[in-house]
């Protein structure tokens, strides 16, 4: 493989996404060397581009759009302009996958829906992000992250009886359930389309991704027909398996359940005949009262010298300062430096992926908007006098 252009070179993707979902899926396919080329809008700018903080010098940029949109180009174009249909009409001879985030309806009405691009380019694979899909009762609702879990039977079984559903740190609904969903898709529609010569319409609905990551209790609630309850299944608060604050107001994660670590961590926090204690149902909760009295005598550190050198599946719970410069992020290489246009360097999350053991992206920061706007409409064919036109009649910006 050429480490200097990444495995999906040659894949080249038209994203007229904004904020998360689609921007996030297209960064995946960006930073494993697909071409992806941002159409924008000029008098809508993305959101994510005045999320704060701003950072670099000269003209600062948003830090997550910096990240989230790196490795693309961007090209400011005015769907609702006439003329905006025949520099897409170009672009179809060479861009042959399309993301879009758009209620339903919406691409359709604008002269963009899959099947008006499949009479241009009919291989096109078209792969649609919305919140509740486009058939169904919802597919014209509003929603965000937070009403797609609660839809999906998720939020109901995750968090504290006290306290109810608990908000994640991240938007699970958003990027495990749209953007990686979206990834495999796609790349699935790839596939095909080399086997068949197809290309076809993939409806990513982020509330169904959402409800298939239900595996595990899911798949035990369709057996027995009863709903999974906070803190009462093995892995959400219902064992001992569960984080236990310190002396220091620090937090240790316990994930001790197979019996050689069960017997280990017990050992270890001085309590070994506490492992019998594990398989009895009632005991569950007054056992871990009495783990949690236990870890809140000592400090984070003591706690982590007592298990430096033993398999416990024990470990601290990190701030992500202390996760970016640990040994193994270090190590694994997941901090790397993008580059914005004006040449600051942004230190960014890197890519998880590793192709022959190598990460070998130069990452570009995210693009300001309509930054290739003029490079893209030479790159199709059109003249100095055309694209000076083109932005004369605000088709382009």
């Amino acid at each position: 493989m050429n480490h200097d252009k990444g495995p999906l070179e040659g894949l080249r993707v038209l994203d007229f996404s904004t904020l998360l979902p689609g921007p996030y899926a297209t960064m995946l396919l960006a930073d494993m060397g697909a071409e992806v080329l941002r159409i924008e809008s000029p008098t809508r700018p993305d959101m994510l581009r005045g999320l704060p903080p701003m950072v670099g010098g000269g003209k600062a940029v948003s830090a997550a759009h910096a990240s989230i949109n790196r490795n693309k180009r961007s090209l400011a174009l005015d769907l609702k302009n006439p003329g905006a249909k025949e520099i897409v009409r170009r672009l179809l001879k060479d861009y042959d996958i399309v993301i879009e985030q758009f209620r339903p309806g919406v691409m359709h009405r604008l002269g963009f829906g899959y099947k008006s691009l499949r009479q241009i380019r009919p291989d096109i694979i078209y792969c649609s992000i919305t919140g509740y899909g486009q058939s169904g009762p919802l597919k014209q609702r509003a929603g965000h992250d937070i009403n797609y879990l609660a839809l999906s039977g998720l939020a109901s079984y995750s968090g504290r009886r006290r306290s109810g559903p608990g908000l994640s740190g991240t938007q699970i609904a958003d990027l495990a359930g749209g953007s990686h969903h979206a990834v495999m898709a796609i790349l699935a529609a790839v596939y095909q389309r080399l086997q068949t010569g197809n290309g076809c319409e993939i409806d990513i609905s982020m509330t169904d991704c959402a409800f298939s990551l239900n595996a595990v209790c899911g798949a035990s609630a369709l057996a027995v027909g009863r709903d999974p309850q906070m803190e009462l299944e093995l892995l959400n608060g219902g064992s001992y398996y569960d984080y236990y604050r310190t002396a220091d107001d620090r937090y240790l994660a316990v994930g001790s359940l197979e019996p050689q670590f069960a017997e280990t961590f017990f050992r270890r926090i001085g309590h070994p005949q506490w492992t019998g204690r594990v398989l009895e149902d009632d005991q569950q909760e007054p056992l871990k009262g009495d783990i949690a009295a236990v870890i809140r005598k000592r400090t984070l550190e003591a706690w982590l010298e007592a298990f430096a050198d033993c398999d416990a599946c024990v470990e601290p719970v990190l701030s992500f300062n202390e996760a970016a410069e640990s040994q193994l992020m270090q190590d694994r290489q997941m901090l790397c430096t993008a580059t914005t246009s004006q040449g600051d360097r942004l230190r960014q999350v890197n890519t998880p992926f590793r192709f022959d053991g190598v990460k070998s992206r130069q990452h570009k920061a995210g693009a300001t908007l309509g930054e290739h706007s003029r490079s893209v409409l030479r790159s199709l064919g059109f003249s100095s006098g055309e694209i000076e036109q083109i932005y004369a009649q605000g088709i382009i910006t």
